[in-house]
């Protein structure tokens, strides 16, 4: 099972980045995906996760009504659209993934995913 992030960068404050997560080895109707990031001296923090079947979303309070996570099963894809960027949000950010029999529902708690990307560093800065 292999997750690659991409489409991090460097981008002003106010400004919008789409980042993917591609998956290969699996099919994302077994499994929950989330979006972590991680900023310097930080711990990891869950932004947003869509579950298997994409049923249901949920997101940070950090990130409502800014962020929309989405999928693409023919691309065997994830997405995470992010508007209205602000320096805090400038993190490496990670695609996680687990399978809809380890837990019920998608969360936003690392723990509960078993399998991870390499991370793609977003930085928001004028």
């Amino acid at each position: 099972l292999q997750l690659v992030e991409s489409g991090g960068g460097l981008v002003q404050p106010g400004g919008s980045l789409t980042l993917s997560c591609a998956v290969s080895g699996f099919t994302l109707d077994y499994y929950h995906i989330g979006w972590f990031r991680q900023a310097p001296g930080k711990e990891r923090e869950g932004v947003s996760c869509i579950s298997a079947y994409g049923s249901s979303t949920n997101y940070a309070d950090s990130v409502k009504g800014r962020f929309t996570i989405s999928r693409e099963i023919a691309e065997n894809t994830v997405y995470l659209q992010m508007n209205s960027l602000k320096p805090e949000d400038t993190a490496v950010y990670y695609c996680a993934a687990v399978h809809l029999t380890r837990t019920v529902l998608a969360g936003l708690t690392s723990s509960e995913y078993d399998y991870w990307g390499q991370g793609t560093q977003v930085t928001v800065s004028s």
